[in-house]
C-alpha cells in the first residue's frame, strides 16, 4: 500500500520547499524559488492555494471558447489527499499560499471558512484566470507577504486573516464569473440533472436506494458536490436538494390521485423510508397535507 504523507503544519511544508518558515501557521512561496514537492501522496491538514503560472491556451466549455492565458487558481482543504506527479525535472512556477486551521480562531474568517466550498472542488474544476484577475490575486499574495516579512507583532493575525478573506471573496467573484462564463456547458449539466431524476424516478433505484441524494447526483454527473450545488444554485436561483424536492412533490402531486393506492403506498414508492417524512414535506411545499391535497382536487 502507497504511503500517505500527513502535512500538519507549515514549516513541515516549507521544509518541505526547501524555504524558511516566517510564520507558524501561515507561508507564500514563489514556486519559481522553491522545490518542487517530492512525487508522493499527501494528506493536506492545511489549507492550500496554487497559482499555477503556466500557458493554459483557448479552453472549450460547451461549445464556447475562452482564452485563459495566465494562470489557474487550485484549492485544497484540510484532510485532502492529493498525489504529486513527477515533474520530469521541470520546475514549476506560480505561487503557493497554505495555512493553518488554527490561523482561523477567533478570526471573522474562521466564521464564515464554511462559506468558501470552492475547497471541496475537484482538479478539474479549478478556477481559471483572466490577466485582470490574475493581478489581483498576485496582489492580495504580495500584502499577505508584507505581513509574513514583518515581525509579528499584535496587528499581523488581524492583517494577515483580513487578507486571506478578501483573497477569497475575490474567489468567489471570478467563480461567479467562471460559472457565467461556461453558461452553455452549466444549461447542459441542469439538462442532464433532470433527466437523470427522471429516469432514476422510472427505474428500481428508488426501492433500492431510497430519495437521491445530491452527493448521488453529482457523482452521476462526475462533479463533486460542492461544485454541482454551486452550478445548479447560480443557474436555477435553487439549492440542488430543493431541485431535487421540487421533483419529488410534481411527481407526488401525480400519484396521490392513484386512489388505489394509499398515501403511504405513494411515498414508500418515491423513495421515502417513512411515511410521515412524505407528508411534512409535502405539506411545507404544496400548503396541504396529500390526503387533503386528494380530496381537494
Amino acid at each position: 500500500m502507497e504511503e500517505i504523507i500527513q502535512l500538519e503544519s507549515i514549516s513541515q511544508y516549507c521544509k518541505l520547499r526547501g524555504v524558511e518558515t516566517l510564520h507558524p501557521l501561515v507561508s507564500v512561496i514563489d514556486l519559481s524559488q522553491a522545490a518542487n514537492l517530492p512525487a508522493q501522496t499527501y494528506n493536506f491538514n492545511l489549507y492550500h492555494i496554487y497559482l499555477k503560472e503556466l500557458k493554459c491556451g483557448e479552453l472549450k466549455y460547451g461549445r464556447s471558447h475562452y482564452d485563459y492565458q495566465e494562470g489557474t487558481l487550485m484549492f485544497i482543504g484540510p484532510g485532502q489527499v492529493v498525489g504529486v506527479l513527477p515533474k520530469n525535472g521541470v520546475q514549476v512556477r506560480g505561487w503557493s499560499l497554505a495555512f493553518h486551521p488554527d490561523l482561523l480562531n477567533g478570526t471573522s474568517l474562521g466564521k464564515n471558512i464554511h462559506e468558501y466550498s470552492f475547497f471541496s472542488y475537484d482538479v478539474n474544476e479549478a478556477l481559471h484566470l483572466s490577466e485582470k484577475e490574475r493581478q489581483i490575486v498576485l496582489d492580495c499574495l504580495a500584502k499577505i507577504q508584507y505581513e509574513l516579512m514583518h515581525a509579528i507583532d499584535h496587528h499581523s493575525k488581524k492583517l494577515i486573516t483580513a487578507n486571506i478573506e478578501l483573497f477569497l471573496n475575490y474567489c468567489n467573484r471570478f467563480y461567479d464569473r467562471q460559472f457565467i462564463t461556461r453558461d452553455n456547458d452549466n444549461k447542459g449539466t441542469v439538462a442532464k440533472f433532470e433527466r437523470l431524476l427522471h429516469d432514476y424516478f422510472l427505474s428500481d433505484q428508488v426501492q433500492q436506494r431510497g430519495l437521491p441524494t445530491v452527493g448521488y447526483c453529482a457523482n452521476a454527473l462526475h462533479l463533486s458536490a460542492n461544485y454541482f450545488g454551486d452550478l445548479i444554485k447560480k443557474e436555477t436561483g435553487k439549492s440542488a436538494q430543493e431541485y431535487i424536492q421540487n421533483k419529488v412533490i410534481e411527481l407526488a402531486k401525480e400519484r396521490v390521485f392513484d386512489l388505489d393506492k394509499t398515501i403511504s403506498q405513494v411515498a414508500y414508492e418515491l423513495g421515502f423510508k417513512y411515511p410521515q417524512h412524505f407528508t411534512r414535506l409535502f405539506k411545507q411545499r404544496v400548503g396541504v397535507t396529500p390526503n387533503e391535497y386528494r380530496a381537494l382536487n
